[in-house]
């Protein structure tokens, strides 16, 4: 059986770990400074789906929510 991640997703979130201890890691849309560790990990594995790595596909904002009421 094969990990679910491979060597560049391992790499892209080594480094998004380091700037982000260093201060210098930026959220891609808004420049904003990342502040957070899951913040850092997130920009990490997405930067290793866009170049082509082993990683699982990023789950969907809508289908994670439910509706707020039931009948």
């Amino acid at each position: 059986m094969t990990g679910k991640y491979g060597r560049k997703a391992s790499e892209k979130v080594e480094k998004a770990m380091k700037e982000l201890k260093a201060g210098t890691l930026k959220s891609g849309s808004s420049g904003k400074k990342v502040t957070t560790r899951k913040q850092a990990i997130a920009i990490g594995l997405s930067e290793a789906r866009r170049a082509g790595g082993k990683v699982p596909a990023a789950k969907k904002l809508a289908a994670r929510r439910a509706p707020s009421h039931s009948r």
